[in-house]
């Protein structure tokens, strides 16, 4: 049967793509962010996952503001993407599953979750920046990827519980498939940011950490909260942390923290990553 074996979360903002195509990742600004990496990448060598589902949402290149579906789930052989506008240059097509793609839709439906099954799909820097900080220099043509796009640009957004039991629904939709895979999973985005308006620029360190503290220790206590508490608390942009919910629902097991960093500012935003084991 496929199996979790972990989890990890990251930020995805498209100057990482930027600092990665300028080879960047030692300078003063850049080095305390890309430091945290190579012991994720020891972990994934170590583990050889055959499928990674990646928690993101999308900025505008698939689904903009006339049709945005709360939940959207690939089902395509591969992906591409395109130019944003943020001059990151494009990369490879990343493969897809979609006899997995499909199994995992069918459980969600089953569920009782609406969700939006796209044979077709673009991919922007919210999934691609995360495959190329996890597999440097493309090197994830190996892998399999089940992209998994959440709304967080425009009202009404799903909640944190929402898509905590979307990842738990995932994560039973995976335990239930009956090929012999290795899954991780993926939550991008954040933590904490704004990026225009009044407060552009806020970052709310206290937040974040608690944010990442109750995520392995009190996930339920951070169910409780509403998409406005997560703008209040993390800036406009700070419902983005709905993708690490979605990623820490699909991890049902014992759950080993391997690696807990946070760095601020990266672009104006706090970023948090960690690699957490499931046992």
């Amino acid at each position: 049967m496929a199996r979790v074996i972990g989890g990890i979360s990251t930020s995805h903002i498209p100057s990482i793509g930027k600092a990665i195509e300028n080879n960047l990742q030692e300078t003063e600004y850049w080095q305390p962010f890309f430091k945290n990496f190579p012991g994720i990448h020891a972990w994934l060598e170590q583990e050889k996952p055959d499928v990674a589902v990646v928690f993101y949402n999308d900025h505008g290149l698939e689904f903009f503001l006339d049709k945005k579906p709360t939940f959207a789930i690939g089902a395509a052989a591969s992906y591409m993407n395109a130019d944003e506008g943020w001059g990151i240059p494009t990369i490879p097509a990343i493969p897809g599953d979609p006899e997995f793609s499909w199994h995992i839709c069918n459980h969600l439906v089953e569920s009782e979750f609406d969700i939006t099954i796209c044979q077709e799909m673009k991919v922007d820097h919210g999934l691609t920046v995360p495959m190329q900080l996890m597999w440097p220099n493309n090197s994830y043509s190996h892998m399999k990827v089940i992209p998994v796009c959440l709304n967080v640009e425009q009202h009404p957004m799903p909640s944190p519980k929402r898509c905590y039991n979307l990842g738990k629904a995932i994560g039973e939709a995976i335990d239930s498939y009956d090929k012999d895979l290795k899954v991780v999973v993926l939550g991008t985005g954040g933590l904490s940011h704004q990026l225009d308006g009044e407060r552009a620029g806020y970052i709310n360190k206290e937040f974040d950490l608690y944010c990442m503290d109750k995520l392995i220790s009190d996930p339920d206590e951070l169910s409780k909260l509403t998409i406005h508490d997560l703008i209040a608390n993390g800036g406009a942009q700070g419902p983005e942390f709905i993708m690490w919910m979605g990623m820490r629902g699909a991890l049902n097991g014992e759950l080993n923290v391997l690696q807990s960093d946070y760095h601020a500012p990266i672009s104006n935003t706090g970023a948090g990553t960690m690699l957490i084991e499931n046992k």
